[in-house]
């Protein structure tokens, strides 16, 4: 019986210890940019992204440091679009995790930097020789973070999600926003232990296609929890996308079939690990918690 709970815990204590080590407090003038990073990166969260990293490089007997610096890196990649997207421009969210959001807690224009300075910060951990030993290994990691991340990853996702405003969507096109804003980074996640690993090209794969069907379920839940969720409970506003006007799974699905879709993707999220052994258990446990969770 594996204890998914505990698992996260550890995962989060290890990979907040490593980020603390990435980012530290300086003095000076950048002092305040270095805070409002610090502000968002260390604002608690589920830490999925770097759970995957974590939990796929024990497949491939990766050094646990070593994961650790990418899941960091992950982290950072994400906290930065979190930043960005809570913008006035953006979604203008007040809350974030339970906490103000960066630009609220500081100004427009830090949140901007240190969104960027977090990207930026995330490619250099990948790049350095303490992620792995091998050039190419970090070359692959970068390369694929760099497409996860950007227009044919999450930046190209995050453009249609604006879109969606003022656009009407099918599902078709509604399941392909999500899987670049939200899918791209769940499967640049799950694959890195294999990158890190040397493992080979079909565990890549398996990871990839159960990394995808992960994240769309995870957008799924999302949807479900904006729409039916407690602001209060959850720590962001909820009730945004119907205010907008945004095409949803739930808004074109209704909640009872999206929350149906949802429980289809993490039966195929699952199934894709069968090339794994038990060791792949956590991973197993965090698809049926995506469905599960209440915030």
């Amino acid at each position: 019986m594996v204890d998914l709970q505990a698992a996260l815990a550890e995962c989060a204590e290890d990979v907040e210890r490593m980020m603390d080590l990435l980012l530290p407090q300086p003095e000076g003038a950048e002092a305040r940019l270095y805070s409002a990073m610090r502000h968002s990166a260390f604002a608690g969260g589920k830490r999925l992204r770097p759970f995957l990293v974590m939990q796929s490089a024990r497949q491939f007997g990766v050094d646990r440091r070593c994961a650790a610096r990418v899941a960091a890196a992950v982290e950072f990649m994400h906290t930065y679009s979190l930043i960005h997207d809570d913008l006035p421009a953006m979604d203008d969210a007040d809350m974030r995790r339970g906490r103000t959001s960066c630009h609220k807690e500081f100004d427009e224009a830090t949140a901007i930097l240190a969104g960027d300075a977090l990207q930026a910060l995330a490619f250099e951990t990948l790049v350095m020789p303490e992620t792995h030993s091998d050039p190419a290994v970090r070359a692959e990691l970068v390369r694929d973070l760099a497409r996860a991340s950007g227009g044919r990853g999450m930046c190209g996702g995050q453009m249609m999600d604006l879109l969606a405003e003022s656009t009407e969507m099918d599902i078709g096109a509604i399941t392909r926003l999500q899987r670049l804003k939200t899918g791209e980074m769940f499967a640049f996640s799950a694959v890195s232990g294999a990158i890190l690993g040397k493992g080979p090209y079909r565990a890549y794969m398996a990871l990839h296609n159960y990394a995808q069907e992960f994240g769309l379920a995870f957008q799924i839940v999302d949807d479900l929890l904006d729409a039916t969720g407690d602001s209060e409970w959850i720590g962001k506003p909820t009730g945004r996308d119907a205010e907008a006007g945004k095409a949803t799974f739930v808004s074109v699905l209704g909640a009872e079939r999206a929350r149906s879709q949802a429980g289809l993707l993490i039966d195929q999220a699952i199934t894709a690990l069968d090339l794994f052994d038990e060791k792949a258990d956590l991973l197993r446990e965090a698809a049926r918690y995506v469905v599960a969770r209440t915030k």
